[in-house]
């Protein structure tokens, strides 16, 4: 999708020597400035996982999980079609044994079909300042499974540092009650790590420089332009004029096609062609079209 070497996947899939997983990270920080192009690369993740993956079932932990930050970057103006189909994957990638995790502000900056695929919910605090935060607050607290002794509408917005209301799926599938919960703080380095640390942690990764060098294929174009050029050269050791193309016309059509009353490099070589091997060849297809035409007495 981003040029070769293509991105594999299965590269992510890896555990360390004493069995844990691996964090991955995707630097998207300028992929997220276009969330059109943004939301293609989440369906083409996700739709490679889904027809790459076998069917593990219900399984105990997953065998990856994807965190996708600032979410309402997926879904902003995209197509209803995108939408759709992103709500299908999402629904049945659990059956691959791949868990998503959508990060953003508020509930409703996901799409409802989208939002009511997802099983764990941890919300941190929403404060109603103005009416669309009010809405924002409302939905988030109808969005959790009810618990009797807790007004989610009130502690939302009260909620402090390090704390969050959370629900969470028990066993058999069932939504847990929401409850008012204190976070573990983060024991890492809150920030970006410098291109220092990047480059070292990069060298040390097993898939490090597997996609430093971009592959450059060779494309059409230039295999186009290369038998342009290999077509003029044989015209013109044939004898065969070619002018040379207008500032503001297409040179590899013009040459090949010629442009108005122009003869074109490959014209003049098919009339070269059948000049030369007309008067015998074509008398032949010719007398077996006309002899499939009129019957095998007169071909005899």
């Amino acid at each position: 999708m981003f040029g070769e070497p293509a991105l594999d996947l299965n590269d992510f899939m890896g555990v360390t020597l004493s069995g844990r997983g691996v964090v991955n990270i995707f630097a998207a920080d300028q992929l997220v400035l276009k969330p059109r192009l943004y939301s293609s690369f989440l369906l083409w993740l996700l739709s490679e996982l889904f027809e790459n993956l076998p069917e593990v079932g219900d399984s105990d932990k997953p065998r990856m999980v994807y965190f996708f930050d600032e979410a309402h970057l997926l879904f902003d103006d995209a197509p209803r079609v995108l939408l759709k189909r992103v709500e299908q994957v999402v629904r049945l990638i659990r059956s691959k044994g791949v868990g998503i995790y959508f990060c953003s502000q508020f509930p409703d900056d996901l799409p409802g079909e989208v939002l009511g695929q997802l099983g764990n919910r941890v919300q941190h605090a929403l404060r109603a300042f103005t009416p669309r935060d009010q809405k924002a607050v409302k939905t988030a607290a109808e969005t959790f499974a009810v618990n009797p002794d807790l007004d989610v509408t009130r502690v939302i917005s009260a909620l402090g540092v390090g704390e969050a209301l959370v629900s969470t799926l028990q066993g058999k599938g069932v939504p847990m009650p929401v409850e008012r919960t204190r976070i573990a703080p983060p024991r890492c380095r809150m920030g970006p790590i410098s291109d220092e640390e990047r480059a070292l942690v990069r060298s040390r990764s097993p898939v490090g420089g597997r996609y430093d060098t971009a592959i450059n294929r060779e494309s059409a174009h230039e295999i186009l332009t290369q038998r342009a050029e290999q077509a003029i050269k044989a015209a013109e050791e044939q004898g065969v004029p070619v002018k040379p193309t207008a500032p503001d016309s297409n040179p590899l059509s013009d040459v090949l096609w010629g442009k108005g009353r122009r003869q074109g490099v490959v014209e003049a070589m098919a009339k070269s062609a059948a000049r030369s091997v007309g008067s015998q060849l074509g008398r032949q297809i010719l007398r077996g079209l006309l002899g499939g035409i009129l019957g095998g007495s007169r071909r005899r």
